[in-house]
């Protein structure tokens, strides 16, 4: 075996939304061939495709069985790989393109939101070595009984990683519609100002947060495996956003972003009992259903009752209260379930906070300012997050965006 400089692009449903951009992609794709690279790319389905396809499913069934969803859902990437390599082979260049099974992409046997436990690298690996372009579904991959599984969404940026690991490449190139990561979602403020870099821990705070640009599982595979991240756009050529070690980085700054999540609600168990293992019983039971929860906050004790309240995803409201009112109350002994899906998440990252007083006192400023109410609050070493009514989420990022100064001069 020679030695090969890998790369790995991923390209998102916007940069292959339709043949002319397709053809763009295998433009760009070819030009780094012509560089020298070993070139693996992974691509996600066309536009808006994956969604025709849940709507299709719901008109077939209500409630369509995960595993047929998978099957389903995976003929969008597989549309995608095949015509990109179509417009790479009329560039004149080798080319393969391979399903997420093909390529050696091992899951778990969870469908829907499957993670990657292996990479087999041997099939890409000879491709390689002959001289193709190799283009990968992404959001895919196989499970040992032998079924295709989904990723989730945002599944093909942890494709991409994920190989760019297994093949020992150091850096992994994600194209989208935007040339970089911002301060906060551009289109949104457009004041807001492109970062040059940003260290890991930062990324995954703002892509758990709610920020659109990387999925937050395939920040972590960066990290665990020392890949450099590189968000740029695929319709110009503009330098984007490095994500990379924190040490690399010149310098901290307090905060260095602002993020949102409107797909939140709210649930809060009142009056059940304030004995050890209640708390067990309630979020083991949403485990068991793979349900997760963020922001956990428990009243203090009165009579020997509490109150306690959590958000979780506004997608999983309905599974989660239904488990909630119809098992675990009746179980641990309690007035009610309630729950409020009218809330949203707003938060700043940044690894400068640490050792900084202040800054959640600055934020809360902020948000006092436009009279928004907080009903939740959550701290790490990194960031702060408030819950506030979702009809307040606009003009709170703009107003926190610009109290920490984050407007692009």
């Amino acid at each position: 075996m020679f030695s090969m400089d890998i790369l790995v692009q991923k390209y998102g449903g916007t940069s292959v939304a339709n043949p002319e951009r397709i053809k763009n992609v295998a433009q760009r794709v070819v030009t780094a061939k012509n560089e020298g690279k070993s070139v693996v790319v992974v691509v996600s389905a066309m536009g808006d495709s994956t969604d025709d396809l849940i709507e299709l499913a719901a008109q077939i069934n209500g409630e369509p069985p995960a595993r047929e969803m998978d099957m389903l859902l995976a003929t969008g990437e597989q549309v995608t790989i095949a015509l990109l390599a179509m417009a790479i082979k009329a560039l004149g260049h080798d080319v393969v393109s391979l399903t997420g099974p093909q390529a050696g992409i091992l899951t778990e046997s969870f469908h829907g939101k499957a993670r990657i436990l292996d990479i087999n690298t041997k099939r890409v690996m000879k491709e390689l070595e002959e001289g193709k372009i190799v283009v990968v579904a992404g959001f895919q991959g196989v499970c040992r009984e032998g079924d295709i599984t989904t990723l989730g969404r945002g599944g093909s940026d942890t494709t991409a990683v994920a190989l760019a690991a297994a093949l020992k490449g150091n850096v992994c190139e994600i194209y989208t519609d935007v040339d970089g990561v911002y301060t906060t979602n551009p289109r949104l403020v457009p004041e807001a100002s492109k970062l040059k870099a940003i260290c890991y821990e930062e990324m995954l705070e703002l892509a758990s947060l709610g920020a659109q640009v990387l999925h937050p599982r395939s920040v972590e595979l960066g990290k665990s495996y020392g890949v450099e991240i590189h968000v740029r756009s695929s319709f110009n050529y503009n330098e984007g956003t490095v994500v990379k070690e924190g040490n690399q980085l010149e310098n901290k700054e307090l905060v260095s972003g602002v993020a949102y999540d409107i797909n939140v609600a709210k649930i809060a168990l009142i009056e059940i009992p304030d004995k050890p293992g209640i708390s067990f019983k309630i979020f083991q039971a949403l485990a068991d259903e793979s349900i997760d929860v963020d922001i956990i906050v428990q009243s203090i004790g009165r009579d020997g009752r509490i109150d306690i309240s959590f958000t979780l995803p506004r997608t999983d409201l309905r599974r989660a209260f239904d488990i909630l009112q119809e098992k675990v109350i009746k179980q641990i002994g309690g007035k009610e379930v309630v729950f409020d899906d009218g809330v949203a998440k707003l938060s700043i990252v940044g690894a400068g906070m640490v050792s900084r007083p202040g800054v959640a006192a600055k934020m809360f400023e902020a948000l006092a300012a436009e009279d928004i109410n907080i009903e939740m609050i959550s701290t790490s070493e990194i960031k702060v997050s408030c819950i506030i009514k979702d009809t307040d989420i606009e003009k709170g990022v703009k107003v926190v965006h610009k109290y920490f100064s984050l407007d692009n001069k």
